[in-house]
């Protein structure tokens, strides 16, 4: 990027965040946030620790957001008197620290955009995210632990805690499922934009005569749901199982049957948790995961159902794949859905996800 550059960037600059300030309605946040913060300063707000916990997790939401915006125009100021600097004294000592600067600003005012599509009722929550290798054994195993390690990457990058709510190891390798809840403001919102079959197309490192396999993987996403979201789950309608934990490479085995097993038996759905020391907080957790997938499950019948309604032939759930990563006989990552696609393999299997998710949120935003 040159100077020239710069200044049309900034222009386009200008207008989105001119664009993000009217339809934020900042007065009107400042007044949530002031109310938020009479309600923590009364006595008593501490009685209910799990309503003031939400509370200060909504004025922190609220005011990270007016905090942002703030922060970006006082960039596009500084920018601005930094350019008119170098035009008035004709420096051109300016314009390296100048183009950085836009640079610098417009990746944080895309990330911040990308925020602002998160308007779902439940983008804002944490997810749980599963993943199931399809069939060929240690082939898609092995594709499923690599895509683990990817999506715990990705979480570490984006500041979210991960947890492993379930992990049952490969025969040979990899895993043959595993369930992980990550934890984090929107990151449901993200990685919903990852649901869907994940194919892979490598030189075998467990095929002696070096041949090329494809691999499939799908992946499941729900929101981590409240008990302030009505399911209703009635206790004659499950069967309860507990075994024996069979940990990550032998590790936490436990000698008591802690692990559990929950089976919803009008829809077929089942959940398992094995990640607690203790039976009953294993089941809580299991609760909690079929309350997830019931949730998920009810919200795509009703998208299914208006799909229908509109006419339209929606593949709804598992779908045909999404993404492909060819890793041989060249390298590529492509997504089929939006068509983004990078050459930079080893950047995406790090957890370098945003370009994907980035591109899948926009194009819903166009299709809603």
């Amino acid at each position: 990027m040159d100077l020239t550059e710069a200044k049309q960037q900034m222009a386009i600059i200008g207008k989105r965040l001119a664009e993000i300030r009217g339809s934020l309605d900042l007065p009107e946040k400042e007044k949530q946030i002031a109310a938020l913060e009479e309600k923590m300063a009364m006595p008593g707000f501490w009685d209910d620790n799990d309503t003031a916990q939400k509370v200060i997790g909504d004025v922190n939401v609220l005011k990270e957001a007016v905090q942002a915006i703030a922060g970006m125009e006082s960039a596009y100021e500084d920018i601005q008197v930094l350019m008119d600097l170098a035009a008035e004294e004709d420096d051109e000592s300016l314009i390296p620290d100048i183009v950085s600067s836009v640079e610098s600003l417009n990746q944080q005012l895309s990330e911040y955009e990308l925020q602002l599509l998160l308007s779902e009722p439940y983008d804002k929550k944490s997810a749980i995210l599963e993943l199931h290798p399809g069939a060929g054994g240690t082939e898609s195993q092995d594709w499923a632990e690599m895509m683990l390690r990817m999506y715990t990457r990705w979480a570490d990058k984006q500041g979210y805690k991960v947890e492993t709510l379930d992990y049952l190891p490969g025969d040979e390798a990899g895993v043959k499922s595993v369930t992980l809840l990550i934890r984090g403001h929107n990151a449901y919102g993200y990685l919903k934009a990852e649901k869907g079959v994940h194919r892979l197309v490598r030189i075998s490192p467990f095929d002696s005569s070096g041949r090329r396999h494809t691999s499939f993987v799908s992946c499941d996403v729900m929101p981590e749901i409240d008990d302030d979201i009505e399911i209703d789950i009635r206790t004659e309608d499950l069967k309860i199982d507990t075994y024996r934990a069979s940990g990550a490479g032998g590790q936490h085995i436990n000698t008591t049957d802690s692990a559990v097993r929950i089976t919803h038996i009008p829809t077929g759905v089942v959940v398992t948790c094995q990640n607690e020391r203790s039976q009953i907080k294993n089941r809580e957790r299991a609760m909690k995961m079929l309350r997830s997938k019931l949730y998920e499950k009810r919200i795509e019948e009703q998208e299914a159902e208006a799909a229908k309604l509109r006419g339209e032939q929606k593949d709804i759930g598992w779908g045909s794949q999404i993404r492909s990563y060819v890793f041989h006989p060249y390298s590529m990552v492509k997504d089929h859905r939006t068509n983004t696609e990078t050459g930079n393999v080893q950047a995406v299997m790090d957890g370098d996800l945003n370009p994907f998710i980035d591109s899948y949120l926009r194009q819903q935003l166009h299709h809603s």
